[in-house]
């Protein structure tokens, strides 16, 4: 007994220290630029002492990087798991043509986000409409989840298809995540109803008129669609599914 609740704290131990390493890997991510260990502290709560032990670990298997002035970045393995996990789903070449498409068609400007975290939605893949004036999205950006259409998709089919059968497929927003753009979004899926993002339209507020919105839904849904079986996913066929359909021909 006294060895199973040993063994059990010692779990318990372990993962609070991955969580906490963990949570260190996404303050320098979040912060986009090298940061002291002053102020990995303020951005995790952590002592000192306990960000150093981490940190030594981080540095080990290349996960963090501690440079000439004593400031810490995200280290290579970063960049391999970035490529690994884009090898493994095929993202760059089954999203971008869809987004290329989008734009042949003269719609505002495609984009693809994932969710980073709880709070935040990543922008993986943007390219910019024909159009003279633009809004402000750009690959790499941080945005709030709950906030804008793609972060009303990640949050809807967060835990796949299956868990949100009768959620509609066109999301719209109108001023929420900047007051002068408004955006369009629907869900990109993968085998097994998993989620893999949100294929969004966004630009200028006064361009999202509804008859121009009823036009790029009908579009998004045929992009992400495509996308979703480029991915080895099944679109859903609902009755939910025909009715979205049906309301923006």
């Amino acid at each position: 007994m006294a060895k199973t609740k040993a063994s059990r704290a010692g779990n318990r131990e372990g993962v609070a220290a991955v969580d906490r390493a963990l949570a260190i890997v996404a303050a320098l991510e979040a912060g986009a630029r090298p940061l002291s260990l002053a102020d990995l502290a303020r951005a995790t709560g952590m002592y000192k002492s306990t960000l150093l032990r981490l940190l030594a670990s981080l540095e080990r298997n290349a996960l963090v990087v501690r440079r000439s002035d004593q400031r810490y970045a995200i280290g290579p393995l970063a960049l391999r798991l970035g490529r690994a996990f884009e090898a493994t789903y095929h993202l760059k070449e089954c999203v971008l043509p869809v987004l290329e498409w989008l734009i042949e068609q003269g719609t505002e400007s495609p984009s693809f986000h994932v969710r980073h975290d709880e709070e935040t939605r990543h922008c993986v893949f943007r390219i910019d409409s024909k159009h003279s004036t633009l809004d402000r999205v750009r690959v790499g950006d941080l945005l709030p989840i709950r906030r804008g259409a793609p972060g009303k998709v990640l949050r809807t089919f967060g835990k796949g298809l299956l868990a949100a059968r009768d959620a509609g497929l066109i999301y719209t927003s109108f001023g929420e995540y900047d007051p002068g753009c408004a955006a369009a979004a629907s869900p990109v899926f993968g085998p097994g109803g998993e989620l893999m993002g949100a294929l969004s339209l966004s630009g200028p507020l006064e361009r999202f008129t509804r008859p121009a919105v009823k036009k790029m839904s009908r579009l998004l849904l045929i992009a992400a669609e495509t996308a979703t079986h480029s991915l080895g996913g099944a679109w859903p066929t609902t009755g939910a599914t025909k009715r979205v359909a049906q309301a923006v021909k």
